[in-house]
């Protein structure tokens, strides 16, 4: 160390350095002789607990459990089949126009449930049609009046099992699943008639007759369903079934055939619109046979829900 030109260092009276001298002296050595990390800040310690960083959270693991449901309306635009009683067989043919004014109720819906890839689906539909038709004689003497109502109830209970992907309204361009399943259809068929005459003159003529016809059976089911984003709303699906294999019957046989398009309205619910086809076919075998069939074809349109 230099010290500055401009100032002697005190001295003692026999020529010695002061003790001032001396102590600043001994600093500066001092100072000197110190490592060159004594005199730099003190490092943190990155492991100190008081000075780490909070770990991230680490995400919550996804819920096993999912469902869907599903409330949907089938549009027949063409229906076609027959009705057999104790031998005796009236078809029926039946565009969409003819069809909606004989409608006194119609509900259906589907859903599933499922943990991880193994679930249960239910597909539960019920209509009724009735028509009356009533007719005076040219004279007014006599009124007939006659009304028939037919009853499908078509109730589907099955074990599924998932391959791809987990149903949800909006996925990845690509993102697909198939769900085969098998199970059991119940199909219910009422058909009720009934006929009045009466007159209309001075005897007061009456006469009226009531009859019912129904079936309950049921069938095995088999099944699958797929589907596969085209976009990441957009989304293309297809289902199809058969059911019966002929063993409640001469005849016993059901099935359906479905393909569509679904798009995300939100993050949980997706729009259907698809073409849909239905047939049901059964016949008891008797010498005097009893008997149903319909086959219909057109327009399906759904709102889904998924949980």
């Amino acid at each position: 160390m230099t010290l500055p030109a401009s100032r002697e260092p005190e001295t003692t009276g026999n020529g010695q350095p002061g003790l001032c001298c001396r102590l600043a002296l001994g600093v500066a050595l001092a100072g000197l002789a110190l490592p060159a990390t004594a005199l730099a800040e003190p490092a943190v310690n990155p492991a100190s607990p008081a000075e780490a960083p909070f770990p991230a959270p680490s995400p919550p693991p996804p819920n096993p459990w999912a469902a869907t449901l599903e409330l949907y309306g089938f549009a027949p635009i063409r229906t076609t089949g027959d009705t057999t009683v104790r031998g005796f067989t009236a078809e029926t043919d039946l565009w969409l126009g003819d069809l909606i004014p004989l409608i006194q109720m119609t509900a259906s819906a589907r859903g599933s449930l499922e943990q991880g890839r193994i679930g249960l689906l239910a597909d539960l539909s019920y209509n009724r049609i009735g028509d009356s038709l009533a007719r005076t004689t040219p004279r007014g003497l006599l009124t007939g009046k006659a009304s028939v109502t037919t009853n499908l109830g078509i109730y589907d209970l099955a074990l599924r099992y998932r391959l791809g992907a987990r149903e949800s309204a909006v996925a990845a361009p690509g993102s697909w699943s198939v769900i085969p399943y098998a199970g059991v259809r119940l199909v219910d068929v009422g058909l009720g008639v009934e006929a009045q005459l009466r007159g209309n003159g001075p005897f007061g003529l009456r006469l009226q007759r009531e009859g019912d016809l129904s079936h309950t059976w049921a069938q095995p089911l088999l099944g699958t369903q797929a589907t596969v984003f085209l976009s990441p709303r957009l989304r293309a699906f297809g289902r199809a079934d058969i059911g019966g294999f002929g063993l409640g019957g001469a005849q016993d046989l059901s099935g359906n055939a479905q393909l569509g398009l679904g798009y995300a309205v939100g993050n949980s619910t997706d729009l259907n619109i698809s073409w849909r086809y239905m047939g049901l076919a059964y016949d008891n075998g008797a010498a005097r046979p009893n008997g149903f069939s319909t086959y219909q074809n057109g327009v399906e349109v759904g709102l889904k829900f998924f949980f």
